[in-house]
C-alpha cells in the first residue's frame, strides 16, 4: 500500500507521498513522485501500484515528451498521452501478470501546468487509462491508502486556502494514515507548484523533522476529546438512567 495525495488550491498544487515500498515480507524505500519539467512545461506524477508497471509507463511517457511531431501544450493533452502509455504497458504486460495471479494496477495523480493552460490542472488517471479532473469543488485526491486521511481532508481542506495550508493539512492527513497503516511510513516527499511559475519545488521530510508535528497533533486530539466531556455528560446520564435492554429470549423465559 502507499499514500499519495494531490491537492489543488487557488495558489497552485501540492503533492505528498510516503516512500515505503512493500514486497511480500520485504520493506524498502523508493520515491513515488516523478517530476517532468522543461521550458514552460511543469508536471508531476504520483503512482500507486506495481513498481515494474509504474517504471515502464513513466519511461514510455518520458520518451513521448521528446517527440517533436506531437507537442503537448495543455495538461489534458499530456494526461491523454500518459493514459495511452499506461494502456500500452497493459497490452504488453497484462496477460503475463495475470498468468502469475497479479492484477494490472497503476493509479496516477498527474498535475502541473503547460504553456497554454490558464491555470494548473490536476488529474486522477485509472489503470484503464480513463481520467477525471480534480476541481475546486473536490480539491484533492488520494491514491493508495485513503481511509485515514480522507476524513481530515473532507473536514478541513478547501480550494480557497493557500499552499501553506495545503502542506499543513496534507502532513496531518499523512500522519493519520501512518499511525493506522503499517505499510505507510517516513520519509515523506513533497512537491509544490505555484500557479504560473512553471517551477517545481521538491523537498524530502525526515521522521525527525515531522515528529514535532506528529506530537502536536496527538496532543491536540487528546485535548479536544477531553474538552468534549461537558457535551457528552448529559448524553451519558440519559444512557445510565435508561433501563437495561431486554432481548426476545428474555421475554420468552
Amino acid at each position: 500500500m502507499t499514500f499519495c495525495l494531490g491537492m489543488k488550491c487557488r495558489d497552485g498544487l501540492l503533492a505528498i507521498a510516503d516512500t515505503r515500498i512493500t514486497s511480500g515480507t520485504e520493506l524498502s524505500m523508493a520515491q513515488k513522485i516523478s517530476i517532468h519539467a522543461y521550458d514552460q512545461h511543469s508536471m508531476f506524477i504520483l503512482t500507486s501500484g506495481l513498481r515494474s508497471v509504474r517504471d515502464k509507463a513513466i519511461t514510455y511517457f518520458e520518451e513521448r515528451l521528446k517527440r517533436e511531431d506531437e507537442p503537448l501544450t495543455k495538461m489534458y493533452m499530456a494526461a491523454n498521452a500518459l493514459a495511452e502509455e499506461i494502456r500500452r504497458v497493459r497490452r504488453e504486460d497484462g496477460e503475463w501478470l495475470a498468468g502469475d495471479g497479479l492484477m494490472f494496477d497503476l493509479h496516477c495523480i498527474f498535475g502541473g501546468q503547460l504553456e497554454d493552460d490558464d491555470e494548473p490542472r490536476l488529474y486522477l488517471i485509472y489503470p484503464e487509462g480513463n481520467w477525471v479532473e480534480v476541481r475546486a469543488s473536490t480539491p484533492y485526491v488520494i491514491i493508495g491508502e485513503s481511509r485515514y486521511g480522507k476524513p481530515i481532508l473532507d473536514r478541513i481542506w478547501q480550494y480557497d486556502q493557500e499552499l501553506f495550508d495545503a502542506l499543513r493539512v496534507g502532513l496531518v492527513a499523512f500522519d493519520a494514515t501512518r499511525t493506522s497503516a503499517s505499510d505507510v511510513d517516513y520519509p515523506v516527499d513533497a512537491v509544490m507548484y505555484q500557479a504560473g511559475t512553471f517551477e517545481m519545488r521538491e523537498v524530502r521530510f525526515s521522521r525527525e523533522e515531522l515528529t514535532p508535528l506528529q506530537e502536536y497533533w496527538q496532543g491536540a486530539m487528546t485535548h479536544a476529546i477531553d474538552g468534549a466531556a461537558p457535551l457528552v455528560d448529559g448524553l451519558f446520564g440519559r444512557l445510565m438512567a435508561n433501563e437495561p435492554a431486554r432481548t426476545h429470549f428474555d421475554d420468552a423465559r
